[in-house]
């Protein structure tokens, strides 16, 4: 789906929302509503009281890794986006050029062979590319110092501890210190896997926001979905990504499918990993392991009623899959609405809340 809009620049949130004010804090955002074509506006405070007792909010736990690392190929200076840990210890990473602004543009001319230096006496082999026909993200291994550390991912995950920063895109004003992009649902991993980009979906949620659902009835499942560098020119699908369902999740999904209750995911992610989890019978089983699965209109929902997301670009894919929980009509209405009410995009932005619009309250 590509809708036929345009987000004026100024409409890019540039900072977190805590950074915009004095006594703002994450929770500080907006809260566009959307039940079919009916849309309503809120303050995100609002939201315990917009969904109900027996409802169940699907959460993606993956913490933000610092998955930007300065290097150099030959005499030009590169930034190394670390993408996705493979099974055989490489990592899908995506080399850019800095832009002079403090940020990067794509790199042309990225090729098997090349190799690239990183700090630390480590070294980044470049071997093929993730996809056939894509020139974006390759399969590279890395050497040198440190870098046979066990685990998956090797000595990775300590080259972005001491290293890396965030993942930073031209709309953004500075950089952030990494815990700007942890969720307060982010759970360290013990072989230091993690998002290259935050599932920023979950970042308006505070402990305080949490507690007062759980007290309103409302159920947390959490779900895991290492989610790699999106496409920032080019609006590419997702590709294969690491996720989990555990056991428990799927029984409180289940449970409230069962009972009348909605489930809500916070985040695309959260909608890909449970319905990577979710049989043609709409019964979510326990799962791990990798998803290629692109959620778009004909494929549909198996589980998901509702979506918590933030504002996507005009021609991105996750568009695609709000047309398939919601209706197009009823997603570009919403959009129109933003527009309109100058609601802010992006990680650090305003969220849209997706909600049955055929059902009473």
């Amino acid at each position: 789906m590509s809708l036929a809009l345009r987000v004026p620049d100024g409409l890019s949130a540039r900072v977190p929302v805590e950074q915009r004010g004095p006594g703002l804090g994450r929770d500080g955002v907006r809260l566009l509503v959307s039940r079919g074509t009916e849309v309503t506006h809120h303050a995100f405070g609002e939201l315990p009281g917009l969904l109900r007792a027996g409802d169940v909010l699907v959460v993606n736990t993956s913490p933000t890794l610092a998955a930007a690392v300065d290097g150099s190929v030959g005499d030009a200076r590169v930034v190394v986006h670390f993408s996705t840990c493979g099974d055989d210890g490489r990592w899908a990473v995506e080399l850019r050029e800095p832009d002079g602004r403090g940020t990067t543009r794509a790199r042309a001319g990225t090729c098997a062979g090349e190799e690239v230096r990183l700090p630390g006496g480590r070294r980044l082999s470049v071997e093929e590319p993730v996809s056939r026909g894509s020139g974006r993200l390759w399969w590279a291994r890395l050497s040198g110092a440190g870098a046979g550390a066990a685990g998956p991912g090797g000595g990775v995950p300590g080259l972005l501890r001491e290293h890396g920063r965030p993942v930073r895109y031209a709309y953004t004003e500075r950089d952030q210190p990494l815990s700007v992009y942890q969720t307060v649902f982010a759970v360290p991993s013990p072989d230091g896997a993690g998002s290259a980009e935050m599932p920023s979906a979950g970042r308006p949620f505070t402990a305080g926001t949490v507690l007062e659902l759980v007290r309103r009835g409302v159920q947390f499942a959490p779900v895991s979905l290492h989610t790699g560098v999106a496409s920032a020119e080019a609006h590419e699908p997702p590709y294969a990504e690491r996720f989990a369902v555990p056991e428990a999740s799927a029984r409180a999904v289940n449970a409230a499918r069962a009972g009348g209750g909605r489930v809500v995911a916070v985040g695309t992610t959260a909608v890909r990993a449970v319905e990577s989890a979710a049989g043609a019978d709409g019964v979510v089983r326990a799962r791990a392991g990798w998803t290629g699965l692109v959620v778009t209109p004909e494929r549909g929902v198996r589980v998901v009623d509702g979506l918590l997301t933030g504002l996507h670009e005009p021609e991105a894919s996750h568009l695609l899959m709000l047309e398939a929980v919601a209706r197009r009509a009823a997603v570009r209405r919403a959009y129109e609405e933003a527009l309109r009410g100058r609601y802010l995009w992006h990680e650090f932005g305003d969220v849209h809340l997706v909600l049955p619009g055929d059902e009473l309250d």
